[in-house]
């Protein structure tokens, strides 16, 4: 009996599998913490589907400028084209802190700005990226450093907060939409002048991730 043949693949196949993995949008998000941000960010469903979105995500421990020059880096290694019929996206994820490197609001502001020539979209916090947690329970409008956040999270989620959690994201789903309309509104209270933003905290753009992230969710059903 003559051994059967599969059939072959239909003409131009190879070129459309090319031409669709070629239209896949790419998220290239770094971040400044090693495991806190990322570890949020992982868990969001797209995360896992790479036939969907190429998600990548950096953990880079630098500060907010090196942080914004290393994401150049990346984006060229990576071939990451922003703008046109393009639809990647360029996210630095970092905080106003107030380690050495990083102590004052000129920095914090100036890396802001350096990724918006670059074209790059930011998710800030001021101070910390805690208070995106802390707007996940009310709506927060007090001036507080970093090293508070912890005794605040430990109240409202009713055990210990451990920083660099695997299931924050989890923990924190269902309440999401609250942290998002809590972050427009603080700010709100501020005026549109960017070179003061180091001095606005508490506020934060996590949302707008969030948000960016959310709609390829919803555009896949996932």
């Amino acid at each position: 009996m003559a051994k059967k043949q599969s059939n072959p693949k239909p003409r131009g196949y190879l070129n459309r599998k090319i031409n669709q993995r070629a239209t896949i949008p790419k998220f290239l998000i770094v971040c400044e913490g090693e495991k806190t941000e990322p570890n949020y960010f992982r868990k969001f469903p797209v995360s896992t589907r790479p036939d969907i979105i190429e998600f990548d995500i950096q953990g880079d421990a630098g500060c907010t400028l090196s942080l914004v020059k290393e994401t150049e880096k990346l984006k060229t290694e990576k071939g990451i084209k922003i703008g046109g019929d393009y639809k990647d996206q360029v996210w630095c994820v970092f905080d106003r802190d107030f380690k050495n490197e990083n102590f004052n609001a000129q920095n914090f502001n100036s890396a802001i700005a350096l990724a918006k020539q670059k074209k790059f979209q930011v998710a800030y916090s001021n101070d910390a990226f805690e208070l995106w947690y802390i707007l996940h329970f009310e709506y927060y409008v007090s001036a507080t450093h970093r090293d508070d956040y912890k005794k605040l999270l430990d109240k409202r989620l009713g055990h210990k907060y451990k920083k660099n959690s695997g299931t924050m994201y989890d923990d924190l789903k269902d309440k999401q939409h609250r942290a998002i309309q809590h972050a427009k509104r603080l700010l709100e209270n501020y005026d549109n002048d960017s070179s003061m933003t180091g001095n606005h905290n508490p506020s934060t753009t996590v949302h707008l991730l969030v948000e960016e992230l959310n709609k390829a969710i919803q555009n896949h059903n996932l």
